[in-house]
């Protein structure tokens, strides 16, 4: 059970009942205090003050300002002008065709979340197929051109090694044309010289 709590608006503690703000209770502590300040310039001897849920009694002045003692009301204790705090609405006895028209809603719901889950896994499939696809081609055309690319180098190569090759054959005929003429001119010194 909720007790009553003393405060004193000089260390500004404020001790918020029940369905009260701690924001809330300032704003009444600050118009109590102005209402006691400004109309009340001399305290009262045993004076307590009704405010809401609240009772306000000045206790002395001082130098360093006023005390007061605050005493927040417990829920039971509230007069019936003040909010009282209500138990939540009793629910009304549902029929059995309420009944029957929530169950219906609630699995259209679910159909409807489960055919939206099932597109959506089925979107994402697709995409997956399509970047696999995707890559898939990307991989063929960079085997086809790295192929090609080799097949080229390998032509080239083939060209250059057949053209050295006939150039060879080339110096090569020369030079036995040029032993078989010199052997020929040597033949005809040595007849002539013969």
């Amino acid at each position: 059970m909720y007790k009553p709590r003393r405060c004193c608006l000089q260390k500004l503690h404020v001790c918020a009942g029940p369905g009260r703000t701690y924001k809330e209770k300032m704003k009444e502590l600050s118009v109590l205090s102005l209402i006691c300040s400004c109309f009340y310039s001399q305290p009262h001897p045993n004076t307590i003050y009704q405010y809401g849920d609240m009772e306000v009694k000045q206790l002395d002045k001082r130098a360093s300002g006023q005390s007061f003692e605050v005493i927040l009301k417990s829920p039971s204790d509230l007069s019936p002008e003040s909010p009282v705090l209500s138990s939540p609405p009793k629910r009304k006895d549902t029929s059995l065709e309420e009944l029957q028209k929530r169950l219906e809603a609630a699995e259209e719901r679910r159909k409807t979340q489960e055919a939206q889950v099932l597109k959506q896994l089925a979107e994402r499939r697709e995409h997956e197929r399509e970047v696999l696809h995707k890559a898939l081609e990307d991989n063929n055309n960079f085997s086809r051109l790295a192929e090609e690319k080799l097949n080229h180098k390998m032509e080239l190569s083939k060209e250059i090694r057949e053209a050295h090759l006939a150039a060879l054959r080339e110096r090569l005929r020369e030079k036995e044309l040029h032993a078989a003429e010199v052997r020929r001119n040597k033949g005809q010194r040595e007849e002539m010289s013969g």
